[in-house]
């Protein structure tokens, strides 16, 4: 293109010396020819160059009308002076020339390429000239239109780059800045990067920083669209045989389903038990027609075995889904969710913990449970109560069915009860532990032990005074007080004997559940504890105790049975009246509680090391919550797959020392090489070996820690002391002080449980 703009204005120039009437029209010519040439490529140039062409074009006619009409008035001027006019077009072509070639380097930095736009001449009789200094060969000076039309291509040309570009980094799931070439330029960024974080924040209701309703009230709107009913039983198929004394028996669907109940059930422990069969066949027979009542008499001539097979082989097929069939599950079950699994509560969506009402089956038990094998029947709508807002829209029972009842009880935060006819207790459906009432009665709770811990010392006082008592009830309250707080043990409720599993608390102790010992393993005046406590898990201490309190056992013993209360004047009513008027709202789980609470925070200032990593720190965290566990007796059974999961952990740990011993040689072995070479090459490669081998290190220290951790952990539960007892924000306020991350202690639903504590806390918070 630079030849042919050279030979255009050698041509122009020419035709100017030898005639000027013709001047302004070979002038054209010579436009026209570079136009021709440029619209060659605009075709293959996009479609938005092709506004820029008809500007062009239009700006010649312009240019053209206007020649025409200065060649019929006649100029007297330029033919005076030729020669200035001759080098005022000089110039002029010059500027046209080179802003066509700035406008085109431009456009070709902006990704695409265009015909050089001709300014409009302006309505005078000559061309304006600025002086030559002013005069910027790469720079093409802008009209109004041009600023106005230029950012147009510039900004529309990087939303489709930076659309191109926002698809990539999805699918790398990575997000990048824009690069930007021209920093004058502002590449416009998607509003779903800006706007989703704030959405989700806009979202999460602060409840906690709002004013708290009168006392009682629990919400002023609740809508919701009721349960979720169990699915109705679908028969075995004729393939699947049921069999009584050898031989075939059809059985009717009412007792068809009960006896798939136990089949489920053919290979656990509890289809052993006495107790339990012997439960289970009193309620089936009771789904039984007479025909088949007068058949069945003995469990032990049925043969459940084809019936069992085949649910193993569903359970077998369920596991081989495709992946198709498990999202198809899938996007079913978070459709309920949606429409189920939220209510609107004074204007806020709130989650819902348990829409669906728990399916027909053998009642199990904790322990021993002396209603174990029992039949839980099928809940039906009539069975439940629904409670909302009297302006609220009633939920609808399944069509055929009604409610039992509809309450509007704004003092109560159930939104469905019914009661099931084991042991008549009532169920309710709650929400969320993360919503505004679950977390507002969690809040309650830990500032109720705080305000404890203002008064304990007045009140362990109190009970040490009264173990001197004259009066035999004030000691047994004052002693048993003592244990509440020193061991953390519950109160214990009165209960009915032979309906629940036989379970006691601090109150309902007996004779048999203590032996004393006045010197053991080199302690003075040591209790041996040995009872089953709440969901029958073992409570087995040996504790040293005060002189006086040991006496005092030793008082409340005389004469009495193993079978006796050992504390036989008092129970769980007087108990809990003398702890209110000690403080309002004193309970023995508060006690609890604070103790918890307390106990973490003293650990974690023990355990945790300033200068440890960490994994190290998660470890000394662990701990600080296995102390509190074991406070409170939060016992589970070793995992099934403990062992081999350890024997795994183990393997890795030796793979790992291999590859850290084999590290530790190449950088010995580099080392070596570098004393010989003494160049820059080999020193590098002594610096990457020693990173690989810190590396290596602290991956082994992590897989060291988390075995120590789990091999500690493995007969203690520490999820239910961390959910219930511990005070959130003594574990946010650890975390934020030795920068550990929140979700090394708490896993998402803990988080959203504990918003509350997170957004409150800060490093320096004390229990």
């Amino acid at each position: 293109m630079s030849g042919d703009h050279l030979h255009n204005d050698s041509q122009i120039e020419a035709d100017f010396r030898l005639n000027d009437s013709h001047k302004h029209k070979d002038k054209h010519k010579d436009r026209e020819h570079r136009h021709k040439e440029h619209k060659k490529d605009k075709e293959k140039d996009r479609e938005k160059s092709k506004h820029s062409n008809s500007e062009h074009k239009d700006s010649e006619k312009k240019h053209k009308e206007k020649e025409k009409t200065k060649h019929k008035d006649g100029s007297s001027e330029k033919h005076k002076d030729k020669h200035k006019d001759r080098d005022k077009e000089k110039r002029k072509e010059e500027k046209v020339r080179a802003s066509g070639d700035a406008k085109i380097k431009k456009e070709k930095e902006n990704g695409f390429s265009s015909p050089p736009q001709i300014k409009d001449e302006p309505e005078d009789d000559g061309y304006f000239v600025p002086p030559k200094e002013d005069i910027k060969p790469l720079k093409r000076p802008r009209d109004e239109d041009d600023a106005d039309y230029k950012p147009k291509k510039i900004k529309t040309e990087d939303i489709k780059k930076e659309k191109k570009r926002k698809l990539e980094e999805e699918e790398d799931g990575k997000l990048r800045k824009p690069k930007n070439k021209d920093k004058d330029k502002k590449v416009p960024e998607p509003d779903n990067k800006k706007k989703k974080p704030k959405k989700e924040e806009e979202q999460k209701w602060k409840w906690w920083e709002e004013e708290r309703y009168p006392e009682g009230i629990k919400w002023k709107f609740l809508e919701h669209k009721g349960p979720v009913f169990a699915p109705p039983y679908e028969p075995l198929p004729d393939s699947v045989k049921f069999y009584y004394d050898g031989k075939v028996m059809k059985l009717s669907p009412k007792a068809e389903e009960v006896a798939t109940f136990f089949a489920k059930m053919l290979d656990h422990e509890y289809t052993t038990k006495e107790i339990f069969r012997k439960n289970f066949f009193k309620d089936w027979r009771k789904e039984m027609t007479n025909e088949e009542k007068n058949i069945i008499t003995n469990l032990s001539k049925c043969d459940f075995t084809q019936m069992s097979q085949y649910f193993k082989a569903q359970t077998e097929a369920r596991k081989q889904m495709s992946k198709e069939e498990k999202l198809k599950i899938k996007e079913e079950n978070e459709k309920l969710l949606k429409e189920y699994g939220f209510c609107i509560m004074d204007n806020h969506k709130e989650r819902i913990a348990n829409f669906k009402i728990e399916p027909p089956g053998l009642f199990r038990g904790r322990g021993n449970h002396p209603k174990m094998g029992m039949l839980k029947r099928r809940i039906m709508p009539e069975d439940i109560i629904i409670n909302c807002s009297k302006d609220a829209k009633v939920p609808s029972p399944p069509p055929g069915h009604k409610w039992k009842e509809v309450r509007h009880d704004n003092k109560v935060t159930w939104l469905v009860s019914w009661t099931e006819n084991i042991q008549g207790s009532i169920k309710y459906i709650m929400l969320n532990p993360s919503s505004r009432i679950k977390g507002e009665k969690d809040w309650q709770k830990y500032e109720t032990a705080r305000r404890l811990k203002k008064c304990v010392d007045k009140i362990r006082n109190q009970y040490r005074e009264d173990w001197k008592s004259k009066e035999m009830k004030v000691r047994q309250r004052a002693v048993a007080l003592y244990f509440i707080d020193k061991l953390a043990l519950r109160a214990g409720n009165e209960k009915e004997e032979g309906e629940t599993a036989d379970t006691v608390g601090c109150c309902s102790l007996r004779v048999e559940h203590i032996n004393l010992h006045p010197e053991l393993d080199g302690q003075e005046y040591v209790v041996e504890f040995d009872f089953l406590g709440k969901d029958s898990i073992r409570y087995y201490n040996k504790v040293p105790v005060e002189k006086r309190v040991f006496k005092n056992l030793q008082l409340f013993m005389e004469n009495k049975q193993p079978e006796d209360d050992l504390f036989d004047r008092l129970n769980t009513g007087i108990l809990n009246k003398h702890l209110q008027d000690l403080m309002e709202g004193l309970t023995a789980k508060v006690f609890r509680t604070y103790n918890a609470s307390i106990t973490l925070q003293q650990q974690l200032k023990e355990l945790t090391a300033p200068d440890e990593n960490i994994p190290a720190k998660i470890l000394s965290y662990n701990r600080a919550n296995r102390a509190v566990a074991i406070l409170c007796n939060h016992q589970r059974a070793p995992p099934k797959t403990f062992e081999k999961s350890m024997m795994n952990l183990q393997s890795k740990i030796d793979a790992k020392k291999e590859q850290l011993a084999d590290a530790r040689r190449d950088l010995k072995s580099a080392k070596a090489d570098a004393k010989v070479m003494k160049d820059a090459k080999t020193k590098k490669v002594v610096e990457s070996k020693k990173k690989a081998v810190q590396r290596l290190e602290e991956q082994l220290m992590k897989l060291e820690v988390q075995a120590t951790d789990r091999e500690e952990n493995k007969q203690i539960a520490l999820g239910t002391s961390k959910l219930n007892y511990l005070d959130p924000r003594i574990t946010v306020a650890w975390c934020k002080k030795w920068g550990v991350p929140i979700e090394k202690i708490y896993n998402k639903t803990q988080r959203e449980k504990f918003a509350w504590a997170i957004d409150m806390a800060d490093e320096d918070y004390e229990f």
